[in-house]
């Protein structure tokens, strides 16, 4: 099979999650046999082309303001601009479908599109090509990609600027997507709240990891609570460093592993408490290491997240997680078995959830093992067979 990956970001330019999915995805179907065309954004002002075993990767030049990765750095006031240039690219759409005929694309498998433009999603309808758009993030639905204001407060209304925006994107869109693949139910209904892909199949696919689901040995003489993620405040940080902070017990560390706008902010409420140990960001590589000294992870977001990737991986080691109850993390967490849920934003019922198990061994011990048993074993190959399963569904008519 001929699969073509449509992503903005592909490793070794990371943001997030889900560029590191997408290259997992392809190195494993470029295993099988299957030969995989990545397209990609330029790091520069000009295309590049990579080749590895079954996999040719496609950098093409897009939007010139900024690339996608400098995103992070990017002034308020280009940003904007960015982000109407790019609503519709008329070189990306004849470069990409120059790429498509070359390679005898047999599925157009679309990631996060954002630095490619919507013109992405009309490469597949012109060359009568299926369309597959795993959706990560709300970029159809938000400027912003996360439904959240500029003051970190969720965005339940868009302002008219925002709003026109929007349904710009779904007239551009219009019915160029065969099937929608989301992780989580909530980000279905969320798009199908706002009218998008109302007669679009859609199917809700679970994330799977590359490791295999071992139980790591743990310590409990100090116990090691962690988060990793984004350091900002729409991913709850100053919420846990609070709920964190009120808990008087020297046995405890809190460990925050990433970067982000807010971090010096974050540092500053913690200078006082040596219990809060900054360590940057970590290679992927390298973040096994975390998850298996640590006896809980936290999740406290105050935004919608859609499947955090940080819960399967967390599960994978047999760790407990504690997630706020938004968005798609009630999906992955049962309460009371594998982890615990809170209130979004309440510092209080974080910290009396923290405290469950810091005072409960028995009660941690038990999660840990329902942990482990939540994903299947080889989670990754899971997922991909049933992803393969939907593309030959589509191929098959």
């Amino acid at each position: 099979m001929n699969i073509c990956y449509i992503t903005n970001l592909y490793p070794p330019a990371i943001l997030g999650g889900a560029e590191i999915m997408v290259e997992k995805m392809a190195n494993k179907l470029a295993k099988e046999g299957n030969k995989i065309t990545v397209i990609t954004t330029s790091p520069d002002n000009e295309e590049h082309l990579v080749h590895k075993t079954n996999i040719t990767i496609y950098q093409i030049n897009t939007t010139r303001l900024y690339p996608v990765y400098k995103q992070t750095e990017a002034s308020p006031l280009t940003k904007p601009l960015w982000h109407i240039l790019d609503l519709w690219n008329e070189n990306t759409l004849k470069r990409i479908k120059e790429i498509i005929t070359e390679n005898n694309i047999d599925i157009i498998h679309i990631n996060n599109y954002k630095g490619l433009s919507l013109s992405c999603f009309k490469a597949g309808h012109d060359l009568n090509i299926p369309v597959i758009f795993e959706s990560h993030d709300f970029s159809l639905i938000c400027p912003r990609a996360n439904l959240i204001r500029g003051n970190n407060t969720l965005c339940d209304r868009r302002n008219y600027i925002c709003d026109k925006y929007v349904q710009k994107q779904i007239q551009l869109i219009d019915n160029y997507v065969d099937l929608l693949i989301s992780p989580s139910n909530m980000m279905i209904n969320k798009f199908r709240e706002n009218g998008l892909f109302t007669e679009t199949k859609c199917v809700k696919i679970p994330l799977g990891v590359e490791y295999e689901n071992v139980k790591s040995s743990k310590s409990y003489d100090t116990l090691d609570i962690t988060y990793i993620g984004s350091l900002g405040k729409h991913k709850g940080v100053h919420i846990l460093i609070s709920a964190f902070k009120q808990i008087k017990n020297e046995n405890i560390k809190l460990h925050l592993i990433g970067k982000g706008y807010d971090e010096e902010e974050f540092k500053e409420m913690s200078k006082d408490d040596n219990r809060i140990i900054f360590h940057g960001f970590v290679d992927n590589k390298n973040i096994r290491d975390y998850y298996n000294k640590s006896n809980i992870i936290v999740i406290p977001s105050t935004c919608y997240d859609n499947s955090p990737l940080v819960i399967y991986e967390s599960f994978s080691t047999g760790t407990p997680v504690i997630g706020s109850k938004i968005g798609g993390i009630p999906e992955l967490i049962t309460d009371g078995k594998n982890g615990l849920l809170f209130e979004s934003e309440n510092v209080e019922d974080l910290k009396n959830k923290l405290l469950n198990l810091i005072k409960d061994n028995t009660l941690l011990k038990r999660m840990e093992e329902n942990a482990l048993n939540t994903l299947p074993p080889n989670s990754m190959d899971v997922m991909i067979d049933k992803i393969k399963q939907e593309y030959k569904k589509l191929l098959d008519g």
